[in-house]
C-alpha cells in the first residue's frame, strides 16, 4: 500500500502539466490531474485528495474560486502554483484558504520540499492523539476514516465524518455555530447557520439509537452543540 498522500494536479498548461505529473510519477506519488476548474471540483469531491496543487488562471474559472468551493468540505492542503507575482494575489489566495504559494517558474526541487513540508503536516494531524476514539458505544477510527455504533459501521458522508470528528475531540465542550462551520467549510460559511443545522440533524439521525439511549449530540439553542461523554 503506497503511503504517500494522494495529490491533485490542477493546471491548464499541458507542459507544466506533464512535468509536475512526471515528478510525482518518479517519486513514487499517486496524483490525478485536471486541467480546468470543473474537473478540479469533481476530481476533488470524488477522490478526496490529500494535497492540492492549484494553478490560478485556469480556462474556465479563477483558481481562487476553486479554493473557495473545495474549503466547504476539505482542509487537505493547498499549493498554490502561479504566474501571478504581485502580493495581492498571494495574499487573497491564502486569505481564502490556500497554505502555499509558489511562483512560476520554480524548480522541481522547490516544489518538492513544499510537497514534504504538507506531507509532515498531514502526519502530524494524524499522529496527535489516539488513531481511535471511543465514546460509550460510539467508535472513531480516524485514520481508516470510519466511525461504528455498537459495532456497525454508520455510513457518513465527508461533512458528517468532518462534523463528528470535530465533537469528538472536543468531548464535554460546547462548541459554538461559527467554531464548527469555520472549522469545517472555512471562514466564508462561519455565518451559515441555518446549513449547520441541516447537517447536524442527519448526523443526529444515524447516531440516534432511539429512546432510552444516551444522545451523542446536544443543542444548546442559540450557541452550538456539544458531544457528552458517556
Amino acid at each position: 500500500m503506497n503511503n504517500e498522500p494522494l495529490v491533485l494536479v490542477v493546471e491548464d498548461d499541458a507542459p507544466i502539466r506533464n512535468l509536475i505529473a512526471t515528478t510525482l510519477k518518479t517519486r513514487g506519488y499517486p496524483y490525478v490531474t485536471a486541467n480546468d476548474g470543473k474537473t478540479a471540483i469533481m476530481l476533488a469531491t470524488a477522490r478526496n485528495p490529500d494535497v492540492i496543487l492549484l494553478d490560478l488562471g485556469l480556462p474556465d474559472t479563477d483558481g481562487t474560486e476553486v479554493i473557495k468551493t473545495v474549503r466547504r468540505w476539505t482542509d487537505a492542503p493547498i499549493i498554490v502554483i502561479s504566474a501571478r507575482t504581485d502580493d495581492k494575489d498571494k495574499i487573497a489566495a491564502l486569505d481564502l484558504g490556500a497554505d502555499d504559494y509558489l511562483t512560476k517558474p520554480f524548480s522541481v526541487e522547490e516544489l518538492l520540499a513544499r510537497l514534504r513540508v504538507m506531507q509532515r503536516r498531514l502526519a502530524n494531524a494524524v499522529n496527535k492523539g489516539d488513531p481511535v476514539f471511543v465514546n460509550g458505544d460510539l467508535k472513531i477510527d480516524f485514520q481508516a476514516g470510519c466511525a461504528y455504533m455498537n459495532g456497525e459501521e454508520l455510513h457518513l458522508t465527508p461533512i458528517e465524518f468532518k462534523l463528528l470528528c470535530l465533537l469528538a475531540g472536543n468531548v464535554d465542550k460546547v462548541l459554538t455555530h461559527t467554531y464548527i462551520t469555520r472549522h469545517v467549510w472555512g471562514a466564508a460559511w462561519e455565518n451559515n447557520v441555518s446549513s449547520l443545522r441541516v447537517f447536524m440533524a442527519t448526523l443526529r439521525k444515524k447516531l440516534d439509537r432511539g429512546d432510552g439511549f444516551p444522545q451523542y449530540i446536544q443543542t444548546r439553542v442559540g450557541v452550538g452543540y456539544r458531544m457528552p461523554r458517556m
